[in-house]
């Protein structure tokens, strides 16, 4: 490679390091895909637009497509291969499995990744373009099917998946909300403190 356009960069993917030396115009989602093997991130659109090649970087969602690699080094990064925990799937990953969440499967490694970083911004307390009461004392809105639909609504399904889909997210946020309270159930059983989200059905809305 040219020097003077390209440099030795070291990425921190799921907890371990890999130097490469990369061109400066490539993307996170090239490096990921043709240079580590990591083929859990799919290239969709290469736009930006689907979310199929969505990841985790210092824990916040981020379409690897639009992401330079050299901007990506000294942060921490999360494909789908590192969401579970060895051999135990996350709650995200086993609702998606348990539900139904997929169909071809092509978006779900960018669904599960950005539902895991959903979680979190709601448990955090952050509000939605849906939130009624965005006042921060007001804490996590209610985990409304509608505010699933808001949250994810930059991972698109070709599937039309939709429906499972935010059951999915609905459950495994039921599951960590348990965990949470160590392990006293609050509410019906896998949909701890969500509303709007039994018996989801006959609906082909997107996630938007």
């Amino acid at each position: 490679m040219d020097p003077s356009t390209s440099s030795a960069i070291t990425l921190n993917i799921n907890g371990e390091k890999h130097t490469l030396s990369v061109d400066h115009r490539t993307t996170l989602l090239d490096a990921l895909r043709e240079r580590l093997d990591l083929t859990g991130t799919k290239k969709g659109c290469d736009q930006g637009q689907c979310g199929a090649c969505t990841v985790l970087i210092d824990g916040r969602r981020a379409v690897s497509c639009l992401q330079l690699a050299v901007a990506a080094e000294e942060r921490e990064i999360t494909t789908i291969e590192g969401v579970a925990e060895g051999d135990r799937l996350h709650p995200v990953q086993q609702a998606f499995l348990d539900l139904d969440g997929y169909q071809c499967g092509y978006c779900t490694p960018g669904q599960i990744c950005s539902a895991v970083a959903v979680l979190e911004e709601h448990a955090a307390g952050w509000p939605s373009a849906v939130t009624d009461d965005v006042r921060p004392e007001a804490g996590p809105p209610p985990l409304t099917a509608e505010e699933i639909r808001e949250r994810l609504s930059g991972n698109l399904c070709r599937c039309g998946a939709y429906v499972s889909i935010v059951q999915a997210v609905a459950r495994a946020a039921g599951t960590r909300q348990e965990a949470t309270q160590g392990g006293r159930t609050v509410g019906t059983t896998g949909t701890a403190g969500i509303t709007g989200t039994a018996g989801i059905t006959g609906t082909t809305e997107a996630v938007a």
